[in-house]
C-alpha cells in the first residue's frame, strides 16, 4: 500500500513538473519566437536546471510537440465541455463554440501567440502538422454537423453546412489574429455581435 501511495505521489510530481516546464515554454515562445527558445530559456523561465527538462523531454523537439499538444487538448476539452454545457438544440450548441473562442481563456494573447508559432512552422515539421490537421478535422467536422442540423430543422433552402462552416471558422481564425496583433483595441462584444449577425444571416429562423 505505501509502495503504491509512492508511485502514485512520484507520477503526480512528474506530471506537475511537465506542466510547469509546458508553461515555461509556452512563455518564451510567446515572447521570443519559437526559433529563439532554447532549453536554456525555458529551464531559466522555469527556475529549473536544463538537465531536469533534459530528463522529462529529452530534446527540444520533443519538448515543442508535447506543448503543442498540450494547447490541442486544452483547446478540446474546453470545446467538449462548451458543447455540453449549451443545451440539447444545435442552435444553442453552435452559438456556444463560436462563443468560446472570444473567451479570455481561449483569446490569451499568449496562448494566441503559440498557436500561431505553431502554425508557421507545419509545412516543415510532419508532427506539427498532424497535431494541427487533427484539431482542425475534429472542430470543422462538428461545427459543418450543427449547421447540418440547423439547415435540416430550419427547412433553409440554398445554405451549404460546409459553406457556413468555413465561413465562422475563417471568421474566429480572424478574430484570433486581430487579437495578437492590436490585443488593447480588440473588441469582445463588437466581435460577439459580428458573429451572431453572421449566424442570423445564415439562419434567420433560429437566431432572431
Amino acid at each position: 500500500m505505501a509502495a503504491t501511495a509512492r508511485s502514485t505521489g512520484r507520477t503526480a510530481s512528474r506530471e506537475r513538473r511537465r506542466r510547469q516546464l509546458i508553461a515555461a515554454t509556452m512563455k518564451c515562445i510567446a515572447r521570443n519566437g519559437m526559433s529563439s527558445t532554447s532549453i536554456g530559456d525555458v529551464a531559466k523561465e522555469a527556475g529549473l536546471s536544463q538537465g531536469i527538462v533534459n530528463l522529462h523531454f529529452e530534446s527540444k523537439d520533443n519538448l515543442l510537440t508535447e506543448t503543442l499538444r498540450h494547447l490541442a487538448d486544452d483547446y478540446k476539452t474546453r470545446f467538449n465541455k462548451a458543447l455540453e454545457a449549451s443545451g440539447p438544440d444545435a442552435a444553442g450548441k453552435l452559438l456556444a463554440v463560436m462563443e468560446l473562442d472570444l473567451r479570455p481563456s481561449v483569446i490569451d494573447r499568449q496562448k494566441i501567440a503559440v498557436w500561431f508559432a505553431f502554425w508557421g512552422e507545419v509545412k516543415s515539421r510532419p508532427t506539427y502538422r498532424r497535431i494541427c490537421n487533427e484539431q482542425d478535422r475534429f472542430y470543422d467536422e462538428v461545427v459543418a454537423n450543427l449547421c447540418a442540423e440547423i439547415i435540416a430543422d430550419g427547412n433553409y433552402k440554398d445554405v451549404r453546412a460546409a459553406s457556413v462552416a468555413t465561413a465562422l471558422t475563417s471568421m474566429t481564425n480572424g478574430m484570433w489574429l486581430s487579437y495578437l496583433i492590436s490585443p488593447r483595441s480588440f473588441d469582445r462584444d463588437q466581435a460577439r455581435r459580428a458573429i451572431t449577425d453572421l449566424l442570423r444571416r445564415y439562419f434567420p429562423k433560429h437566431y432572431s
